[in-house]
């Protein structure tokens, strides 16, 4: 609540006084009474209260007395009035919460509770008493953190009035990750809320009724064959140890850091003991995810770390076989033949995975060193249809808007991401947004889990975005839902975008797209009218050989209705990948510089070759699909890759490996032996991301910190470290950084957006580009007086159809997407065993009346057959996948989907068509 103060025009919160327990406050309007009484400093026991949650006012702890309100109202669903005077310890009160604590006690075990030796005891000890004094309890796991253990020390209750109940539930360990004991339970309905409010999944609620009140899943099933998501939120939120992690070693010390998945960039502690991460735990207090967490970056990280399959020493081949060397050997090795080779002859491939620092050392070892602009990374395969998509429309090619933005959306438009899948954490944000109003418009040939909250679904058929959004445009200017004064003021080019809607007539786009043209209509005036409107779209629009189109399209949409530069609005691209938007803007591209800058621009050229005391090259250099092109017409003769796996991640991999074995040379640097690491000549054991400091830039272009929490494993080395040994090894000049600060600094120097970055100004929180000057803030929202080029452009556009149609040989299209349970290509998450137990093999999802028509039943085998390979994996019926379409991750080596997909390419981007191909599928027939 706010109001106006008339002589500046400021606005300031309303503030109420009140008195709790005679002691005068000041509180802010809005607020309970359990809320002010803890922003002073009193205590209120509570057990269903979490202020993550709506109020609920269950458990009856937070009673008090308020003058002149009859009976005992919950403070935590009272809210603060002006004059209002509280009691919180009256002798009503203290009976009344000491008598709901024991009735608590009578179906809870109490060893722990008022035992006067628990201080003594850790979690799991047995106690060695004399059986007569005690049944030789075995302390609880939560002891010294339970929240019903400080209540009851609070109120003083030592002795338990009541009879003991003898139910006794069955302990759920069916989930790999933590168990649910229902003996330990004490019916808050945390869990519950939990995973209603915040997460959305609906896994669990109460069942059956009295007595037998329990916290369930539907059908009563285990855990493990729920809905649960393993997502751990109602483990955080349990208040007792009725929801515990199997795993309960607790840490000595903790280091804040950036989770090392999606693009999203979650803040997380690593608890360490023993040069080992035993937990993760999210950052409440920093954005982008304020303390939530999907699985893979709860309980999906210690696994890979301390793997025991990790590289930790430097390994040479040796007829036929790699065999382990020194540092010295390996690093000789390398400089003496690369520097064999001219800079045409040579590649380098960087990684999304690697921090900003690596990055910029290792784009300006291929620049400085190796004297090439082959310098590329695994973005190609999917960012780079935005860089150049909203770069020409925008002048920008990242997300516009920050992602705690999307919450206050009123109208949010979903194309080709699915996003609680791939991004959950934004998925968070959408199903939050859409609690508080928003209408959310899905566009994707899949039923995904946001179609349940989606006001409508647009089922478009693979690879006929443009047209889909093109008619939604026809019906926005046809419609007048335009907003002129946007256009007029900010953007040029209309009249030419505006003709070339003509020949999008919603006859024709249904025909195109499979969508009615009723749906299409619906679709664009929500759109138009739900103001602010945000669009969000991931590689499902993007790995596309026309992804280009898609991006421009979407771009054409937000300023055709004024939705750009402003809250809650914008074109918002999700990286799958935490540091894709980081390794484009420190240069790992064949055309660019750090910031962009052009290496055929003259004075740019000039000014790096200043400050890197070096000549560089003029042209720009190959791109990631044609390096490999290259090296298979043996035309490029020796690759140098860190933290990529393309034998897996590429599309059509046979060619991949074909053009990897056909180098003279290849040296990869990885944590694990790869699948692409097994073709090296010379193999670096990289560090994790727990072993290294530096910077990650995440999705919303929030420069973020990574910090080292433990030492590295072995003998392995952050790839900083190694990148730079190597150019010192080859005599470069400007490799002699002694820590990743130092390169920051160097980055800040030479990288306009980066000018005001450094490791002192990040220690508070991260911070968002552009930030060019040591004071500048950061910039949470682009283009909000203009567009990073001057005006926005609208771009006429044509439909292109997908490269592959479907015909007599290759009847079904297939679609690929990632896995909420998976990474990338299964390096990091395969290694994790609770990981593989939720998702163990890759499944093909096909339409009940294509699996019919086929003879297939659910879990047969199955090949899937493309014009170049074929895989095997298991059926799953399922009408997720319209007719005529299948769907398969890409995350499984055992099933690599790659070997199926095109290696077509945009035109602009030269980015794959990863996302759509032509394909059969046949029943094997068992045994086979």
């Amino acid at each position: 609540m706010t109001s106006k103060n008339e002589g500046n025009g400021e606005f300031t919160l309303d503030i109420v006084k009140l008195t709790i327990n005679g002691q005068e406050i000041t509180a802010d309007k809005g607020m309970t009474v359990l809320e002010a009484a803890q922003s002073t400093g009193i205590y209120i026991p509570k057990l269903c209260y979490d202020p993550d949650l709506k109020p609920y006012g269950a458990c009856r702890l937070c009673v008090v007395e308020i003058e002149n309100i009859r009976g005992l109202p919950t403070a935590c669903t009272t809210p603060v009035s002006d004059g209002m005077v509280v009691h919180t310890e009256t002798p009503v009160v203290s009976e009344v919460r000491r008598t709901a604590v024991q009735l608590l006690m009578t179906d809870h075990p109490c060893d722990c509770l008022i035992c006067h030796r628990r201080e003594q005891c850790q979690p799991f000890d047995i106690c060695l008493r004399s059986v007569a004094v005690t049944d030789r309890c075995v302390t609880c796991p939560k002891n010294g953190q339970c929240e019903l253990q400080e209540v009851i020390d609070y109120l003083g209750i030592t002795e338990l009035p009541f009879s003991r109940t003898t139910r006794s539930f069955p302990v759920d360990t069916s989930n790999p990750f933590f168990n649910l004991d229902r003996n330990k339970c004490i019916l808050c309905g945390r869990c519950v809320r939990t995973c209603n409010e915040i997460t959305g999944v609906g896994a669990i609620d109460f069942a059956f009724r009295g007595y037998s009140s329990r916290v369930s899943t539907f059908g009563d099933k285990p855990l493990v064959d729920s809905t649960c998501q393993s997502c751990g939120e109602c483990v955080v939120h349990c208040p007792v140890a009725a929801l515990m992690p199997k795993d309960t070693t607790q840490p000595v010390r903790e280091v804040a850091t950036t989770c090392p998945y999606c693009g999203v960039g979650c803040q997380i502690y690593l608890g360490t003991r023993d040069n080992r991460v035993v937990t993760v735990r999210g950052n409440k207090d920093k954005p982008p995810n304020n303390g939530h967490l999907c699985v893979k970056g709860r309980f999906g990280i210690t696994g890979f770390i301390h793997h025991p399959e990790r590289l930790t020493t430097p390994l040479i081949k040796k007829n036929g076989e790699l065999t382990q060397a020194t540092w010295d050997e390996a690093l000789g090795l390398i400089a003496g033949r690369l520097d064999k080779y001219d800079g045409d002859e040579v590649g380098v491939i960087a990684s999304a995975k690697c921090t900003n620092e690596e990055n910029y050392i290792i784009q300006k070892f291929a620049r400085v060193v190796l004297g090439t602009n082959n310098i590329d990374h695994s973005a190609r395969l999917c960012d780079s249809s935005t860089l150049a998509g909203l770069g020409q429309s925008f002048g920008s090619g990242a997300m516009t808007n920050p992602i705690n933005e999307i919450r206050n959306a009123r109208g949010i438009l979903a194309i080709g991401t699915n996003t609680t899948e791939a991004h959950p954490i934004i998925g968070l944000e959408v199903k939050r947004a859409v609690r508080s109003g928003a209408k959310l418009i899905v566009a994707n040939p899949r039923e995904i889990d946001l179609v349940r909250f989606a006001e409508i679904w647009l089922r478009q058929r693979p690879g006929t975005d443009v047209a889909l959004l093109m008619g939604m445009m026809r019906v926005i200017v046809d419609e007048g839902l335009l907003d002129p004064t946007f256009i007029s003021e900010r953007c040029e080019n209309f009249d030419a975008f505006k003709a070339s809607l003509n020949s999008f007539g919603l006859d024709r786009v249904e025909r195109i797209t499979g969508v009615p043209r009723d749906l299409i209509t619906d679709a664009a005036r929500v759109y138009a009218s739900s103001k602010p409107a945000t669009i969000l779209y991931g590689s499902g629009i993007t790995q596309h050989c026309h992804g280009t189109d898609n991006v421009i399209a979407t771009a054409n949409l937000a300023m055709l209705t004024g939705n750009v530069g402003k809250p809650s609005t914008g074109v918002n691209p999700l990286r799958g990948q935490n540091n894709a938007q980081g390794a484009c803007d420190l240069g790992a591209l064949p055309d660019v510089y750090p910031g962009a800058q052009s290496v055929t621009d003259p004075g740019t050229r000039q000014r790096f070759e200043a400050a890197w005391e070096c000549p560089l090259p003029s042209s720009p250099g190959l791109t990631l699909t044609e390096m490999l092109d290259s090296a298979s017409e043996e035309k490029l003769k020796a690759i140098y890759l860190v933290g990529e796996n393309p034998v897996m991640s590429n599309p059509d991999i046979k060619h991949t490996r074909k053009a990897l074995e056909r180098l003279e040379f290849l040296v990869v640097q990885d944590i694990f032996l790869t699948e692409t690491a097994r073709l090296a000549d010379v193999v670096l054991p990289g560090a994790t991301f727990a072993e290294k400091d530096g910077t990650s830039t995440n999705t919303e272009r929030r420069v973020q910190r990574v910090r080292k929490a433990i030492e590295p494993t072995g003998n392995s080395r952050p790839d900083w470290w190694i990148t730079c040994a190597l150019g010192q090894q080859m005599k470069g000049k400007g490799f002699d950084f002694e820590h990743p600060s130092q390169i920051m600094d160097e980055i800040a120097s030479l990288t306009p957006d980066y000018g005001g970055i450094s490791f002192e100004r990040l220690e508070n929180g991260g911070l968002q580009l552009p930030c060019p000057t040591p004071d500048h803030p950061g910039t949470p929202t682009l283009h909000t007086s203009a567009f990073t080029r001057g005006k926005g452009q609208f771009i006429p556009l044509d439909y292109k159809p997908p490269a592959e149609l479907p015909d007599d040989n290759y009847p079904l299209i297939l679609t690929t997407g990632r896995s909420l349970y998976h990474f990338n290509t299964g390096t990091l998450t395969g290694k994790v065993t609770g990981l593989n137990a939720l998702q163990d093999k890759e499944l093909v999802k096909i339409n009940p009346g294509d699996a019919r028509a086929l003879g297939i039943d659910d879990n047969d085998m199955v090949k899937v057959i493309s014009r170049r390979g074929e895989v095997m994996a298991r059926a799953e019926v399922s009408e997720t996948s319209p007719a005529g379409v299948i769907f398969m991750t890409f995350h499984l080596a055992e099933s690599p989907t790659n070997m199926l997909t095109s290696p077509a390419l945009d035109p602009v981007a030269r980015i794959p068509e990863l996302k759509l191909c032509a394909v059969r599928v046949e029943r094997v027939p068992p045994g086979v």
